[in-house]
This record gives structure tokens, sequence and C-alpha cells, in this order.
């Protein structure tokens, strides 16, 4: 069972959501709407990889992939529906470029095209200013091989395009999935870059 051009992935502990926490002994349900994908599950194992094509991914790698491919649906009538990515039996489809990272050897590498990148605090100290990440400010957690061969690194501070960034929680921290193209600068620490960590991670 393969697919030509498709990677075949089934959900991480076959939950399509993560709408759940545990706070001491009780569970706590943080959504029920199947419309938010700030609450899909974006984990997902690898069943089978194409059967056209190179890649680094292997059959029963942990991926990170795109919001939609385990999000349901309402069509008109009301009725909930399966995404256009569902083969069969808690399988889905997903193209390569909806596969942001995989994880090999405990290490989470970025597929191409993409990279990650944290927030770092602000450093305002206006009373006027809400905002507790930095703009367009991160620290490069994880580069694609296009971003290593320009001769950046894990660690880096970088800038990025406006509206470019969009979040994920891998390991319990927020990052920002950007594309490598739309890293714009790498800047020197100048020593007092704190790390963004929200309470809620």
């Amino acid at each position: 069972m393969k697919s030509v051009l498709n990677f075949i992935v089934k959900p991480l502990n076959d939950n399509r959501y993560n709408n759940k926490k545990k706070i001491g002994d009780k569970e706590l349900i943080l959504n029920t709407d199947n419309f938010s994908h700030k609450f899909v599950n974006r984990h997902a194992i690898v069943v089978e990889v194409p059967s056209v094509g190179y890649t680094n991914i292997q059959k029963g790698d942990l991926v990170i992939v795109h919001h939609n491919v385990f999000r349901r649906w309402n069509d008109i009538r009301g009725v909930e529906k399966d995404s256009k990515s569902y083969y069969k039996d808690d399988m889905y489809f997903v193209y390569a470029d909806q596969i942001f990272l995989y994880k090999r050897d405990e290490d989470w590498i970025a597929n191409e095209s993409f990279c990650f990148v944290k927030p770092i605090e602000s450093k305002s100290n206006s009373i006027f200013n809400e905002d507790k990440e930095q703009s367009l400010t991160g620290v490069l957690k994880y580069p694609d091989t296009n971003l290593i061969e320009a001769g950046l690194k894990a660690g880096d501070l970088v800038g990025f395009r406006p509206n470019t960034e969009y979040e994920f929680i891998i390991d319990d921290s927020k990052m920002y999935r950007i594309f490598s193209n739309s890293i714009t600068i790498k800047y020197e620490y100048q020593g007092d870059e704190k790390e963004y960590n929200p309470s809620w991670a």
C-alpha cells in the first residue's frame, strides 16, 4: 500500500484534535469546535512514503503536518465531513509540502523550504505596549538545508518578513513555522535577549 506522490500518515495517539489538558487528576476540555485550527493535532506518524521521488523522511517517523490534514468540517447542510486528505482507517494522504518537521534519533529536522523560529521577549518598556514578543525577530531553532548552506545555524538570532509566521507547539514550546526564504537577516546578540515562553504552552 503506497501512494505514488503522497505520504500516508496517521495522527499520533489516534487523536485528530489536541483539545484536552490534564490539570492534576482532572481533564479540562479546551475546545469543542472542530473549526478552530489551533486545537487540531499536527503530530503524525508516517505509515508509508511516496513510491516516486526522493525524501529523507522514513516510514515510522514522527512528523509535524499542516493543520488541515486532520481537521473535520461541516458542509452547508451541517453534516460533519473528513478533510480531503482522508484515505481510510484513520490514515491520510499528505504532500511533501504539508510536512514541516520530522524527528530522527530524538532530534527534530526541518523539511525543505521550512524552518522554525522561537520568539523572544519584547524589549519595550512602554506601558502602552501589550506585546509580549519582539516583532519579527526570534531564535532559529530548526533550519532547513537551504539556510544551513547560506551560513545560518540553530541558535542564530534572525529576522523574518511580516505575516509569514504560523504558530505551532513543539515539545511544549511555542514556535513559528516560517518559509526559509522569508528569513531576511541575521542579527548579532546584544546579551539581553530572552526566549519567550508563554505560561500556557
